[in-house]
């Protein structure tokens, strides 16, 4: 059974959603203030946090911060306001997973809990064929997300490795834009494919010697990018 931490004030929505995903077999640990939450998820082992980004107290956004920094991996998935479109991207570049506006579907939060899930289960699966991908002196750990470069080691975002796990499972294989960002956040989840540029240049200041003469993650002009060794 996957525990969920639900943080919304609305209680008629909250109660909602916790009639509905108790019936689908979750968990759920209710907060309806923000700040409350980071003192609740400190003493609970939960598998996704559902976090409005409005919020009475501290707001969704800082509270992703927050989890992230404590170096936590658990998946965020946001609840957002149609309004709230640059939000939305900043909930995603703060660590978040993915974003549901409202009002939505309980189909749609359904399908996208398990995509989370799903992909989720797909990062984790390094473990099973050796947990660190170490190349020409560098590594990258797929269950700490630590990447050792020539400038030391560092954490990565949960989507950093993602995106660095797509691109090495596909070594020397050309990928495009759009197919990194379905695998790694589904194709809805962001605004422009140019975003995934952004997780490219964060993973070559880490990897390369020269992050504007790269070496292993190459962009292949007008198709996307491709990992190779050296």
């Amino acid at each position: 059974m996957k525990t969920i931490l639900l943080v919304e004030d609305d209680s008629n929505l909250s109660q909602g959603l916790i009639l509905n995903l108790e019936a689908e077999g979750y968990q759920v640990v209710h907060v309806d203030n923000g700040n409350e939450v980071m003192s609740v998820f400190r003493d609970g082992m939960f598998d996704l946090v559902l976090l409005d980004i409005m919020l009475p107290g501290v707001d969704g956004l800082t509270i992703c911060r927050q989890i992230r920094a404590d170096g936590s991996t658990v998946p965020v998935l946001f609840l957002t306001a149609r309004d709230q479109s640059d939000q939305k991207v900043e909930g995603l570049i703060a660590g978040g997973d993915d974003y549901i506006t409202k009002p939505f579907d309980m189909a749609e939060l359904l399908a996208r809990l398990q995509g989370i899930f799903r992909r989720q289960a797909w990062l984790m699966a390094g473990e099973s064929s050796g947990e660190v991908f170490e190349f020409d002196g560098r590594s990258l750990n797929y269950k700490t997300f630590e990447a050792r470069g020539p400038g030391g080691t560092v954490r990565l975002t949960h989507k950093e490795c993602m995106v660095a796990k797509y691109l090495v499972e596909r070594e020397g294989e050309v990928v495009s834009r759009d197919q990194l960002l379905d695998a790694v956040w589904g194709y809805h989840a962001y605004p422009t494919n140019r975003t995934v540029d952004n997780f490219i240049l964060k993973l070559r200041k880490i990897f390369e010697e020269d992050p504007a003469s790269p070496s292993y993650f190459e962009t292949i002009r007008g198709v996307g990018y491709r990992f190779k060794r050296v």
